[in-house]
């Protein structure tokens, strides 16, 4: 907790808004997208609050499997559903981005690196019903949970794939193309580089990379600096949560500290 109070102070004197930013497209993208009245999406928000209640009213106890790093918050894996959607899920304010980057961008082909109980994945689908998303989950548990979601609230855009990433990742990226990729699924300076490098060779150069809790512990801050600093990569936002990347072969190389 330390760890991210200092992250977070630094992130404060670092970072600023949409003024002095000279790049037209991340200027568009923070303005027309990050900074866009929530407004025009309370329909979205509606539906996708509806999901998250549903799992804030499921109290049943569940054995969660972490693969990652482990949870900052729960000392048990036997776990209330409830209590995993309020303090593990997506928070409002980042289902709130979400949806913005997604109606922003219109990917095609989405895929999530970790569903866990499925309030991100509701938030892409809901975001941008057109999508086809691919959704990777290694908790049986949790993904049964979240399969249940999907089914009552009838998001048929979404395909949930169970399994250890180091199994089900590769599979899914053979042969394909993704427009949006988010990755949710292990807090861990090493596993996060290798998800990176495997979903690189799946990316062009109009793709979006967005990774969760980038200032999550020292490791996590190490992993987002490799990512930042890759030479594949050309545009890189910083907004405390979330670290996101663009491959635009046609923008000079920089990085954009935001708050959001």
């Amino acid at each position: 907790m330390f760890y991210q109070l200092k992250a977070l102070l630094s992130f404060i004197g670092r970072s600023n808004n949409h003024h002095g930013i000279h790049s037209p497209f991340v200027y568009d993208l923070v303005t027309k997208c990050f900074y866009s009245s929530q407004k025009k999406y309370s329909k979205e928000f509606s539906l996708i609050n509806k999901y998250r209640n549903s799992l804030y009213q499921n109290f049943n106890l569940i054995e969660v499997s972490d693969f990652g790093a482990g949870s900052k918050v729960f000392k048990s894996n036997k776990r209330k559903v409830s209590a995993i959607a309020k303090n593990a899920g997506i928070s409002k304010k980042r289902t709130i981005l979400l949806v913005k980057i997604v109606q922003y961008f219109n990917p095609n082909q989405i895929l999530e690196i970790g569903t866990s109980l499925g309030i991100g994945t509701a938030s892409l689908s809901i975001g941008y019903p057109k999508s086809k998303i691919t959704t990777l989950e290694g908790c049986t548990e949790t993904s049964k949970v979240a399969q249940e979601n999907i089914d009552k609230f009838e998001l048929g855009n979404i395909n949930l794939i169970i399994g250890d990433f180091k199994d089900t990742l590769p599979s899914v990226l053979r042969n394909q193309v993704f427009d949006l990729i988010y990755f949710d699924g292990n807090h861990q300076k090493e596993s996060t580089i290798e998800y990176f490098e495997l979903c690189l060779k799946t990316a062009h150069n109009e793709t979006v990379f967005i990774f969760d809790d980038i200032h999550w512990s020292k490791e996590m801050e190490e992993a987002w600096d490799y990512i930042k600093d890759h030479n594949k990569v050309t545009v890189s936002i910083d907004t405390y949560q979330w670290g996101i990347v663009f491959f635009r072969k046609e923008q000079p190389k920089e990085h954009f500290i935001i708050r959001v």
